[in-house]
């Protein structure tokens, strides 16, 4: 038996980057249709190496292998607004079972303030020493709740741990409903819309928990 949980942002008008206009109705056209417009790294997204200038890997252009994989889901509820989350809030347990390739889910509850002014100006965020031991592991994907990985109100921070990371973690933000998960170790599959040359782009991101 399996529990599987979406831990995507549901994309609506009124979230911060997206915006949905009807195109055609079934009255007027026989169908309906909508044109949709989006910030490459609004809601539940996936960001691309070029993103910060890393390397010229764009995000039609990882490999899909690097979408699915196990994760550890860490509970780090207690950091709070701006907290620094360090290498030791990984539990010891967590640790001690980790094997390179695994991926990190960081709960932070964060996605509870999602289009309120602290979602972005107060994150829990990860610091350089973490983002230096996720990729020296050579962890595959690290995911978290707020819009980023790091204070998008310093670009000197923001700049710095995605540039470690995008060396080789894959980073996904903006993920929700992590509070619905039973167990801390889950086969994570996130998939971004493949957008030539993109720097970025939303993702499907779903959890499967296998009992």
């Amino acid at each position: 038996m399996s529990n599987i949980v979406d831990l995507t942002i549901t994309y609506f008008n009124g979230l911060n980057g997206f915006s949905k206009e009807t195109e055609r109705t079934i009255a007027n056209d026989g169908w309906n249709a909508s044109t949709l417009t989006f910030y490459s790294h609004c809601g539940t997204h996936m960001d691309a190496p070029i993103h910060f200038d890393v390397k010229n890997e764009t995000i039609d252009e990882i490999p899909v292998d690097n979408f699915v994989g196990k994760a550890w889901v860490v509970d780090v509820r207690y950091i709070g607004s701006k907290g620094l989350i360090e290498v030791n809030h990984i539990p010891q347990g967590i640790m001690e079972q980790f094997t390179e390739g695994d991926s990190l889910i960081f709960w932070t509850g964060w996605s509870q303030y999602i289009n309120q002014p602290k979602y972005r100006d107060e994150l829990p965020r990860i610091s350089e020493g973490l983002a230096h031991w996720c990729l020296e592991n050579k962890v595959k994907m690290i995911g978290v709740e707020p819009p980023s990985v790091a204070d998008v109100n310093n670009i000197k921070e923001v700049t710095k741990v995605h540039q470690i990371l995008l060396e080789g973690v894959v980073i996904i933000e903006g993920l929700t409903n992590l509070d619905k998960l039973s167990s801390n170790c889950v086969e994570l599959i996130a998939l971004p819309l493949k957008i030539g040359d993109g720097d970025g782009a939303p993702a499907r991101v779903i959890a499967i928990e296998k009992y």
